[in-house]
């Protein structure tokens, strides 16, 4: 797992070094083992280490192959790398280094541009082709590692997060209607290739992007999720022996491609606690599990560790429980907006980065549940949108449970210069409408793991555990185990209050407390109940010069929040407030100390 970063010139001038040097400075987090840049013509690469798969120096990057004549900068893990290594090995090729990376620089070179779908893992990589002077992007399926680029008419710069861009210069930093109209109703999600920010864009998953040295383009898809039956149907406990074994199968992966040991990221809830279990159901010993809590409030707890102590008791993992107090919390929010590639609303933000600061003391690589709930039907919102009436535009059942703020809303939210048409509704409407779904519920749990979960909470999990140079994997999303799922009749999925095909899967390997307890979420209380003293951050935030400079929000609509801040909720039972307050903060410490600093 890495940092990765470039700069192609389309004008015949040479790379910008000064550039590439600034954009590693805000990728060291990411990788503190070790910092390396190549240069060749108008390319330049730059790449920071964080050392998981052969830590000897010869597998650091770039990477650069002489005798193929490609170079690469790669952030990511490929699971199935040794299979794919024989596989070329056999075909002719040498190699001389033991990890992952040199595997993709044969596989495109032995398969082309399709080599993307022949990696099995998460990944977001650049190769440099010198003798075509041709620079191709890749990301992976699920968009679990991130790749942001800005570009104009002679240069494109490519890095892991927005920040090392921002750092770089030259990105427009002005606000992206669109952008910010998904921002505001989905829930902090921009899907791809849009942000927050008119010039900084995203690679979207499951895409590749192919850029030759005088500008022109081609962007393809080289993977796509049906949602469709099988031709042989299947009982119920077919279809869970099936996931049983498709579930065992990513965790082991994970386990194994590692040449440092590897913990679990433990809440408590089924998802992290099935982790454990089958990790021991596969003989794995001495596992190493993590647990994080707040101080709670007079409406909900801040922490789930009678849950987890019971996971640790059955297993007798070595476990290592870190409880946060509120103060601590608000004191190091800025460090975690600060880690924030794009604005993130989850009330488990702050929980994840202050948890991974203590984690990565411990490992470099942790198992994390993030994707379980989206692939298997676990949130509350989906059997109230089966429950509508089947009649309605698809659209409707949707955002009447999902959208945070109806168009109208929005309206009154922002101020004139950002009023406009409901982007969100137009572009939901139309991924729900993509083919190859068999029923509405098919529609909407695509769109989830498809688009929506890449934002929230995928990239929120990357941003914060990559901040302390700690690697998250999350086999809930392994594609093949997506693929499943997406074949499952989404009923199936929803029995027993959601993810049935889970609980059968957990029943008698983990305790019954742990399997049937109402569905949690990482809970951060302060900043769900917004009184105290982060009521008045977030008043403070929205009412500096720089708000009111910014004239994003209408007044009158701020003021409504601040009177009655708990009064004012999602229909996910979000904070609308804080919504504003963290979007307004991030472009505080984003976008106006960038421009002060250029």
């Amino acid at each position: 797992m890495c940092g990765i970063c470039g700069e192609l010139r389309f004008d015949q001038r040479p790379p910008d070094l000064a550039a590439i040097g600034r954009m590693m400075g805000r990728l060291q987090r990411r990788g503190p083992d070790h910092a390396g840049s190549h240069a060749d013509g108008p390319l330049a690469f730059g790449h920071q280490r964080l050392a998981i798969i052969d830590l000897s120096h010869r597998a650091s990057q770039p990477l650069v192959d002489a005798e193929l004549g490609l170079a690469l900068v790669f952030n990511g893990t490929i699971y199935n790398y040794p299979e794919l290594r024989d596989e070329l090995r056999t075909a002719g090729y040498h190699f001389f280094t033991g990890g992952d990376s040199e595997v993709i620089v044969k596989a495109y070179h032995a398969w082309g541009e399709r080599c993307v779908e022949r990696l099995h893992g998460m990944f977001a990589f650049a190769i440099w082709d010198a003798a075509h002077r041709r620079l191709f992007l890749a990301r992976d399926r699920l968009g679990i590692k991130p790749l942001y680029y800005t570009r104009d008419a002679s240069r494109l710069r490519f890095a892991s997060n927005s920040q090392a861009l921002l750092a770089a210069g030259g990105v427009d930093t002005s606000i992206d209607p669109v952008g910010l109209h998904h921002q505001l109703t989905l829930h902090a999600v921009i899907p791809a290739p849009r942000t927050i920010l008119a010039g900084l864009r995203k690679l979207p998953p499951a895409t590749t992007l192919t850029v030759e040295a005088d500008g022109r383009e081609r962007e393809q898809v080289y993977w796509r999720l049906p949602a469709r039956r099988p031709e042989r149907e299947l009982s119920e406990w077919e279809w869970a022996e099936a996931v049983h074994e498709a579930l065992v199968a990513a965790v082991d992966k994970r386990l194994r491609i590692a040449d440092v040991p590897v913990g679990v990221l433990l809440s408590g809830g089924l998802d992290s606690s099935l982790l454990v279990g089958l990790l021991a159901e596969a003989g794995a010993r001495d596992i190493l599990t993590f647990s994080v809590g707040f101080e709670d409030q007079p409406e909900e707890k801040g922490n789930e560790f009678e849950y987890s102590d019971q996971v640790v008791e059955r297993f007798a993992t070595r476990h290592h429980r870190y409880r946060i107090p509120n103060d601590e919390v608000l004191e190091r929010l800025p460090e975690a907006v600060d880690a924030m590639a794009e604005p993130m609303v989850g009330q488990d933000a702050v929980a994840f980065y202050l948890l991974a600061e203590q984690v990565s003391r411990e490992v470099k690589v942790v198992q994390s549940g993030q994707g379980a709930d989206e692939v298997f039907g676990g949130y509350f919102w989906y059997p109230r949108m089966h429950a509508e009436d089947a009649a309605r535009p698809a659209i409707e059942r949707f955002r009447d449970h999902y959208f945070d703020r109806d168009h109208d809303e929005f309206l009154h939210t922002v101020t004139a210069p950002y009023r406009g048409d409901d982007h969100t509704a137009a572009l939901v409407a139309a991924r729900l409408a993509e083919p190859d779904a068999d029923t509405f519920l098919d529609q909407v749990l695509r769109l989830d793991v498809t688009t929506l979960i890449v934002d929230d909470p995928v990239k929120r999990v990357d941003n914060m555990t990559m901040a302390w140079g700690l690697e998250a994997r999350v086999p809930f999303l392994d594609h093949q185990l997506v693929e499943l799922a997406a074949r499952m009749p989404p009923e199936l999925r929803l029995k027993s209050g959601g993810k049935h095909p889970l609980k059968q899967i957990a029943r008698g390997l983990l305790p019954d407390g742990v399997i049937d307890r109402p569905k949690g979420y990482f809970p951060v209380p302060a900043l769900k109940y917004v009184r105290g003293p982060f009521l008045e951050f977030m008043r403070g935030v929205l009412e500096t010069p720089a708000a009111k400079q910014r004239g994003l929000f209408e007044p009158a609509y701020v003021a409504r929040l601040l009177a009655e801040p708990e009064a004012h909720l999602t229909r996910i039972q979000g904070s609308k407030l804080w919504h504003l307050a963290l979007l307004e903060y991030w472009l505080q410490r984003h976008v106006d100390t960038a421009t002060a600093a250029a």
